[in-house]
């Protein structure tokens, strides 16, 4: 500094001490911006100046007692690293604000769409929760009726004893298990699995007629239903389904002869003759005491078959 202060006021004409003098000059501009520990701190020039005129000239003033000689060394090494640090940026993208435009035109169309999913997944969450809702308040109700009218249906097709429903987990009525458990007159309580071929039609029918009388049906079908039960099971049984014919009409297919006498058509089919089948079909209103039945009906009903 002080070389480049006497070539400046001096004004000699020698060109080499001129050039030196410039050269110091130029870094000595450069590293006041850049100092450490030794020199202060560009902002601390600046927040001692009222306008920038007076930060640039501070800027220019070197700190008292360091010389150019001093610092070059750590100023050039400062300078390699800086510039080491730009050549590892690269190249400047001009595109840059084109490219951050059209990610952030990407982005707010895909943030409204991710907005929109969780808003429908919020609402079918509460739509679920609400049917969930509805479902187990419904399955109690029903739940509740159908378990007092199967105890009353087991009573009545066993002529006493004790049925029952059970909920394994009360408080998951839409997922858990139902037992059923019974204990017919004159045994202990035992599970379905338990029960004898009779007793497990009997309980089953039990059941199917306890949510008939809950939520009657306007017809059942009955598949030999009655094929492992005996003539006393029948009578009750038989019983049970006249009380029934009020709401619904029995269809059934059986070969009893005791479940025949409670129903008002028989269609069966006969062999009159060798591998000749035909369709029949019988009113008992249409019987006589004796057993005969009316010609004219007898008709009627052979045309209604063919």
């Amino acid at each position: 500094l002080e070389l480049h202060n006497e070539t400046r006021h001096d004004n000699t004409d020698d060109n080499t001490d001129e050039a030196s003098g410039q050269h110091d000059a130029d870094l000595d501009a450069e590293p006041d911006r850049d100092a450490d520990d030794r020199i202060e701190d560009e902002d601390e020039y600046e927040a001692e100046c009222e306008t920038e005129a007076e930060a640039a000239d501070l800027l220019l003033e070197p700190p008292p007692g360091v010389t150019f000689a001093a610092v070059r060394d750590e100023l050039e090494a400062r300078v390699s690293r800086l510039r080491r640090k730009l050549q590892l940026m690269g190249s400047v993208n001009t595109d840059a604000l084109e490219d951050l435009e059209e990610l952030e035109g990407r982005f707010e169309h895909l943030e409204s769409q991710r907005r929109d999913l969780a808003e429908a997944k919020a609402t079918l969450e509460e739509i679920v929760r609400r049917i969930d809702a509805e479902s187990q308040r419904l399955f109690s109700v029903s739940f509740n009726t159908i378990q007092a009218h199967f105890k009353d249906m087991f009573r009545k097709l066993f002529g006493g004893g004790e049925g029952d429903i059970i909920l394994e987990d009360p408080d998951d009525v839409l997922d858990c298990a139902i037992d059923i458990v019974a204990r017919p007159p004159g045994k202990e309580l035992r599970s379905l699995s338990l029960l004898s071929g009779g007793e497990k039609t009997l309980t089953a029918v039990a059941l199917v007629m306890a949510i008939f009388k809950s939520n009657p049906s306007p017809f059942c079908v009955l598949d030999e239903v009655d094929a492992a039960l005996d003539d006393a099971n029948i009578e009750r049984f038989t019983s049970l389904l006249v009380e029934f014919t009020q709401t619904t009409q029995f269809i059934m297919i059986t070969h009893r002869k005791r479940t025949m006498t409670v129903a008002n058509v028989i269609y069966g089919v006969t062999m009159e003759q060798p591998g000749v089948s035909k369709r029949i079909s019988v009113k008992f209103e249409d019987v006589s005491e004796d057993g005969e039945i009316d010609p004219t009906t007898a008709a009627d009903q052979d045309h209604d078959a063919a």
